[in-house]
């Protein structure tokens, strides 16, 4: 390697599940684990279930990159401000992880984990008591998509219940600027093996295609949009709960203005600037440089919505980076260390985030039949992305079937 090569800030990924810091750390209590196709779930029974799954509740991993891990899942959904997997359990609940061997698959294969999950669990079940099935970020769509496959194939899924977290149910937003800089890094890094992935392009509202630098519609969104119509579009048969992040009175991040930069690169990809996504044509979201193999990009969007400072749950997308730049040398004048990840009007499946006026409506002023969902709830305040919270939470755990 040439010593002016830039050093490969490609080994970080944007993770999309809850994650507890590490003042919170807790033991992970005996469970049991299941293998399962392309797979495996753990197994936590309720209080007072000893002997067998009497009330079960399947809760889906999100988006990141590789296999999950669900010792950091269970802590983001345990040690933070609301223990979620003890009231869960108190409440004789049996709670049933759902983690991945690939997070960043496709959703239609994770879709048949689910499944899977699913079935073994009504078929170890003692008594009749109904399922709730649901996920996190990306486990939400993955699970609403095998919860309406079975009912289209006459499989029972004997749930009553379906629920999502923060889920991007009309996309979810990573900045095109960020996106195409996981591809000028001059290795092969894992960045753009997750950007590049199958769920990124059937997740993301708007993909960088990296080998003709087009922003635009992933044709593997338009399938997977597609075989979803095919099966209904949502379960039909339970109840259909959501739960966002993001506020809904229309007010996004105040803090971050459109425009504006929102992490400037030096003595590493010297000069290489990320701005926060502004309306308009040709707008400059990003400057790329690198000194070998020497080459400069600059990254314009056209006809976007302020879709960084949206009301929604949020990623700390540049701190990520700022960080990995950090240790790796280089210095870094970070502006805006997050950006909206799942706006709120697609958590709650009420508008799409291409138009402005959507993007930022009133959703509380809004009428709830126009949600896709028979109800949910947003938050109060702008939370991170599948933040566990005592308001959210508590709301959910109301709605859970007898």
């Amino acid at each position: 390697m040439s010593e002016t090569a830039e050093p490969n800030v490609g080994t970080f990924t944007l993770g999309a599940s809850p994650a507890a810091g590490p003042a919170t750390q807790i033991t992970v209590p005996e469970h049991e684990e299941w293998p399962l196709p392309n797979g495996f779930a753990w197994v936590f029974p309720g209080e007072g279930n000893n002997g067998g799954i009497r009330r079960p509740v399947i809760m889906a991993d999100g988006f990141n990159l590789g296999r999950s891990e669900l010792d950091k899942l269970y802590q983001g959904l345990e040690g933070g401000e609301f223990p979620f997997i003890s009231e869960l359990r108190r409440r004789g609940r049996d709670v049933i992880l759902l983690g991945f061997e690939e997070r960043s698959a496709s959703i239609l294969d994770n879709a048949q984990t689910a499944i899977a999950a699913i079935l073994r669990a009504s078929a170890e079940q003692l008594g009749d008591a109904p399922l709730t099935v649901g996920g996190f970020s990306m486990g939400g769509i993955v699970t609403r998509y095998a919860l309406a496959k079975m009912e289209t194939q006459r499989m029972d899924h004997r749930t009553r219940l379906y629920f999502s977290y923060d889920s991007p149910h009309r996309g979810a937003s990573i900045p095109v600027g960020v996106q195409a800089f996981s591809y000028f890094i001059p290795f092969a890094n894992d960045f753009a093996r997750q950007m590049d992935s199958p769920a990124a392009r059937q997740m993301l509202w708007r993909h960088y295609d990296k080998d003709t630098g087009k922003i635009g519609v992933a044709p593997e969104r338009t399938e997977f949009l597609s075989a979803l119509e095919r099966v209904g579009g949502w379960p039909q048969i339970p109840m259909k709960i959501a739960v966002a992040n993001g506020r809904g009175d229309g007010i996004g991040l105040p803090e971050v203005k459109p425009g504006e930069v929102a992490l400037r690169v030096d003595r590493i990809y010297p000069g290489t600037t990320f701005y926060t996504q502004a309306q308009g044509d040709d707008v400059t979201v990003a400057y790329l440089n690198r000194r070998f193999p020497k080459a400069d990009k600059t990254i314009t969007t056209s006809g976007f919505p302020e879709i960084d400072g949206a009301p929604g749950g949020t990623l700390h997308t540049y701190k990520i980076l700022a960080d990995t730049l950090k240790k790796l040398g280089g210095t870094v004048d970070l502006r805006h260390e997050e950006v909206c990840f799942v706006p709120s009007v697609s958590a709650v499946a009420i508008r799409d985030v291409e138009k402005q006026s959507d993007l930022y409506v009133n959703i509380d002023g809004l009428p709830s039949e126009e949600s896709e969902l028979d109800d949910f709830i947003l938050s109060s305040t702008t939370t991170p992305h599948t933040g566990i919270t005592e308001e959210l939470c508590t709301w959910m755990l109301d709605r859970l079937p007898d």
